[in-house]
């Protein structure tokens, strides 16, 4: 069947979503379509979900790092693994279906399958053709392939949130944020983690002070990171899987073995759009993504993408709904607006929290004044057990602009959209100094960072 619409939709999830909602009241005909269940990976198996996972492990934490100092128990606790799964089950039960009836409700046609395209500006589903006069793609990312032997026997981090029963042994493959947030989730369950990192270095993308710290905190709960780690291979054996690492040096190799009884995909993710035939549609792909202009336009100006799927912006969910915002009103108002990146924070949800927002700088810069605050005394970091707590505040003095800033330590993840909201409205750096916080907090904490 041929239906003729004045947008499709490809995509349900937070981009996706957020430019239907944005375009939903126009009084255009609208199509989204999804090859999966509705509403994507986030929230039904991705920040969510993890949240809930890194929540109970914080807490459970906390519980023991005050044993003796007035908590409830005498004996450590451990995350109950059957009963969070059952919990969370509850949180996310319906969820496809409501996103669903949501579009339904809003007057959009929605249709299940694989989308592709047929030209520029025809989308095939199954035995449906859908011709747009604008084209909006959000179909995420995916897990990258390792081409690996035995790569079938990895684990995903969704399938790892629905695990039934968590065995003892499980190595994590990958030294990024997903690795770390699970491998801290898993570690308070009493299994024996741990990481393989193929380079030697933790968290690239991050601060390279704050990530050591980081790792301190990591290897002090218990959890190995082993570096220069490549996987080479994965066998099953007997009710576990034997996993080789090779390491080429010169004309030398050296190859290691381990065992375990999960093996947890961390190694990151990629664009998911290799079948959607976007050369049909003129969409220039650049770095495995989908290349798009500062109006989230690609390269065919009917199309416009957002999301996980494209090379442009942090793969974030508020970045994700910011695209699709932007897209949005670019399509009803003849690209009217331009996507601003400018103070967009994130965060690490290990223990403690690694929370950040825009640039990095070694602690000796030249280019910039670089505050360094070593946090595991002050008085909020002391009244939670924590050991490991620090501050990174990094200031252009040229024109007292906030230009990055990091926090390591408990609520972190809250106190990083202080310095995030200084840097998206303009302010200046000695601004901070003359805001009142609620004390005592780690919000509170932020006028001595400076």
């Amino acid at each position: 069947m041929e239906n003729d619409y004045d947008i499709i939709i490809i995509g349900t999830g937070t981009a996706g979503r957020t430019f239907a909602d944005k375009v939903a009241h126009s009084g255009l005909k609208i199509a989204i379509v999804d090859s999966g269940e509705y509403g994507g990976i986030s929230p039904p198996g991705g920040c969510d979900l993890k949240k809930l996972f890194t929540d109970i492990a914080m807490i459970t934490d906390r519980n023991n790092r005050l044993i003796g100092k007035g908590a409830g128990t005498q004996n450590p606790l451990k995350i109950d693994w059957p009963s969070l799964i059952k919990f969370k089950r509850t949180t996310t039960e319906g969820c496809s279906q409501r996103t669903e009836n949501h579009f339904v409700e809003k007057g959009i046609d929605t249709y299940h399958g694989r989308a592709f395209f047929e030209n520029s500006n025809t989308v095939v589903v199954g035995e449906d053709k859908l011709k747009g006069s604008y084209i909006f793609v959000a179909t995420g990312s995916k897990p990258r392939k390792l081409n690996v032997p035995g790569e079938e026997y990895i684990t995903t981090s969704e399938e790892f949130m629905n695990t039934e029963k968590l065995p003892e042994r499980i190595i994590f493959i990958g030294g990024g944020h997903i690795s770390l947030e699970f491998a801290h989730v898993a570690r308070r369950t009493g299994a024996e983690v741990t990481i393989l990192q193929r380079s030697d270095r933790l968290l690239r993308h991050s601060d390279a002070d704050m990530a050591n710290l980081l790792l301190k905190a990591t290897a002090d709960a218990g959890i190995k990171i082993l570096f220069n780690k490549p996987v080479a291979s994965i066998e099953k054996e007997n009710s576990g899987f034997l996993i080789k690492t090779g390491l080429k040096s010169g004309t030398e190799s050296e190859t290691q073995s381990f065992h375990a009884d999960m093996i947890v995909h961390g190694a990151g993710r990629v664009a998911n759009i290799e079948d959607l035939q976007l050369e049909k549609a003129g969409v220039k792909i650049e770095r495995g993504a989908i290349a798009v202009d500062k109006y989230m336009r690609t390269s065919n100006p009917q199309i416009y993408a957002g999301g996980d799927c494209t090379s442009d912006g942090m793969k974030l969910n508020p970045v994700a709904a910011l695209q699709g915002e932007v897209a949005a009103a670019n399509v009803l108002n003849e690209n009217s607006i331009e996507v601003d990146y400018t103070g967009i924070p994130s965060a690490i949800h290990t223990i403690p929290v690694l929370a950040s927002v825009g640039t990095s700088a070694t602690k000796d810069s030249e280019k910039y004044k670089v505050i360094f605050k070593d946090r595991s005394n002050w008085y909020t970091t002391r009244e939670a057990g924590m050991e490991f707590a620090a501050s990174k505040v990094i200031i252009d003095e040229a024109n007292d602009r906030l230009i990055g800033a990091y926090i390591l330590g408990s609520h972190a993840a809250e106190a990083i959209n202080i310095f995030a909201a200084v840097m998206r409205l303009g302010l200046k750096a000695s601004d901070i100094k003359r805001m009142v916080f609620t004390y005592p907090t780690t919000c509170s904490d932020i006028r001595y960072m400076l």
